[in-house]
């Protein structure tokens, strides 16, 4: 299989982890929606990442869809995402906040890297601000009261990596590393989680803001 897209991605980054938890190997296509935008749409009509192109040639887009299929590949005493009940629909649920919080995140940074500074709106970018920060404080209040080693059960699950893989873009890309003031119990959990060999393979050395060259 070959995975496209950059690692600084908290969305490529968690398919990454994730195939790497499940051990199933891939090649890694190290593209940028910025300067690799057309090659990226070879694969993928709308030129974003991950896509993720399977053996037999299909290519499966976005990252949630991806994630499902790997479980589904992996068989049900494997899958990352609980199979039913409380504990499926609390996973979905943070690894949905966590998402829309990337996704503020993502907007942030883009008003910045593609729209010309003077036409850029800073009420627009406080709103997408506000939005992060209140999702990162709804995660920090989970975390806190934590009684595993993970979010939900015993063993790791989804919503741990989707949230280990946000918190690092964030904290990276636009807390300038200053995230572990603000969210203390978000910060001792996530950094648990980047030593392991999954992470570690996975890792970004630096966030680099996309660019339109």
């Amino acid at each position: 299989m070959i995975l496209i897209g950059m690692f600084d991605s908290p969305f490529v980054r968690r398919v990454a982890v994730t195939m790497h938890f499940l051990n199933m190997p891939f090649e890694h296509h190290n593209w940028s929606v910025g300067k690799d935008f057309e090659l990226i749409r070879r694969y993928n009509p709308l030129g974003r990442v991950p896509t993720l192109v399977l053996d037999d040639g299909e290519t499966l887009i976005e990252s949630a869809a991806i994630l499902d299929f790997l479980d589904e590949h992996a068989g049900p005493e494997r899958a990352l995402l609980p199979r039913a009940g409380r504990a499926r629909r609390l996973a979905l649920q943070y690894m949905s906040i966590a998402s829309g919080v990337a996704e503020k995140g993502v907007l942030q940074i883009y008003e910045n890297a593609f729209r010309p500074a003077e036409k850029r709106h800073e009420p627009w970018v406080e709103r997408c601000r506000v939005q992060m920060h209140a999702g990162l404080n709804e995660l920090e209040k989970h975390t806190k009261v934590c009684k595993e080693d993970w979010l939900l059960s015993a063993r790791i699950t989804q919503a741990d990596i989707t949230l280990a893989c946000v918190y690092r873009f964030l904290n990276e890309a636009l807390l300038a590393r200053a995230a572990s003031r603000q969210y203390p119990a978000l910060d001792n959990f996530c950094a648990r989680l980047e030593v392991f060999k999954e992470f570690r393979a996975v890792s970004i050395s630096a966030f680099s803001p996309p660019t339109a060259s």
